[in-house]
């Protein structure tokens, strides 16, 4: 009995090591040497070399001449890395319902003269409520909030917003989709930081 338990700690202790550390610290390794940037977070740098945040996760954009993510459920104020979560809440869900219904009317009074009908993903939080990314339909939903607060044409936000559009992930999988933070760091590389009031 004495031997098949000491067969028994010596294998539990050879398989901890060699899966709980030695495997995670190669893996951990070759992913920083072959892929530094994701493995540090793919975190992005503003024109000042200031941290401004991963472009994996979502963040809000208050000020009208940002393109704004879709609605997080994630923590109390939304958006929080530590707190990734959905809503939890239901089709049937009077809360869901009243909370879009919300979103919709902020989002209509702040974009005069956007085209109907709304993309349902601006009322919808994401699964993560930390999805970095919008359909190029939802992006151009805004466009004319954002061209108008920067005092620039459509057309120039329209040709930066097309050059951040991704298409599907090996040209099948997926759908087409624009992350915002790298397209709002975009506009203000070419076109300077917005006004916090709109002109």
């Amino acid at each position: 009995m004495r031997s098949l338990f000491a067969v028994a700690l010596r294998t539990t202790l050879l398989s901890l090591l060699l899966t709980g550390l030695l495997y995670p610290l190669a893996v951990t390794g070759l992913a920083v040497v072959l892929f530094p940037g994701r493995a540090h977070g793919s975190l992005l740098l503003d024109e000042r070399g200031q941290l401004v945040g991963s472009e994996l996760l979502a963040q809000g954009f208050s000020l009208p001449g940002y393109f704004q993510p879709r609605p997080s459920a994630a923590g109390t104020a939304g958006f929080d890395a530590t707190a990734s979560s959905a809503s939890n809440l239901g089709p049937t869900s009077a809360k869901l319902r009243d909370g879009a219904a919300h979103t919709l009317a902020e989002l209509e009074a702040a974009n005069p003269g956007a085209p109907r009908p709304l993309p349902a993903e601006l009322v919808t939080a994401s699964g993560s409520g930390l999805d970095p990314h919008l359909s190029p339909e939802a992006a151009e939903w805004q466009l004319k909030r954002v061209a108008s607060a920067r005092g620039v044409s459509e057309e120039r936000v329209r040709a930066v917003l097309a050059v951040h559009t991704e298409g599907r992930t090996l040209g099948f999988l997926g759908e087409p989709r624009v992350n915002v933070l790298l397209l709002n760091l975009a506009l203000d590389r070419q076109f300077g930081r917005p006004s916090p009031v709109a002109p």
